[in-house]
């Protein structure tokens, strides 16, 4: 099981609940191509293919241009990704729980690397 970098200087962890049904999480979470249509950070995203481990997509958001590649996927349940930029070594894994009220998505994201060494806030 891929995880994230408990060391590294930053480390994200958020949790939130979603009305919504899980397959309809999962879709929109793993669509990577109209994630722009939904989530305002992310100008462009292209995936080089249908979305499994070893899949690269390319996405912009706030000026950085990254490569992502899936490292784990359980359909309806986990993906885990990684990519590097500018310097930046970046782990995020999302987990996806169905529950009476919707999803309860959960995410955990390391950053490490010189650039972050240097500048951690």
């Amino acid at each position: 099981m891929h995880t994230i970098d408990t060391t590294a200087p930053v480390v994200v962890r958020l949790t939130t609940q979603i009305d919504a049904p899980l397959a309809t999480v999962w879709s929109l979470h793993t669509d990577v191509d109209d994630w722009p249509a939904w989530n305002t950070g992310v100008d462009q995203a292209r995936a080089d293919g249908p979305m499994a481990v070893g899949t690269s997509f390319t996405w912009l958001t706030h000026g950085m241009s990254i490569t992502s590649t899936v490292r784990e996927l359980v359909p309806g349940k986990r993906i885990v990704w990684d990519g590097t930029v500018q310097g930046i070594v970046g782990i995020h894994v999302w987990t996806f729980e169905r529950t009476d009220a919707g999803v309860v998505v959960r995410t955990e994201e390391s950053w490490s690397g010189e650039p972050v060494d240097a500048a951690v806030d």
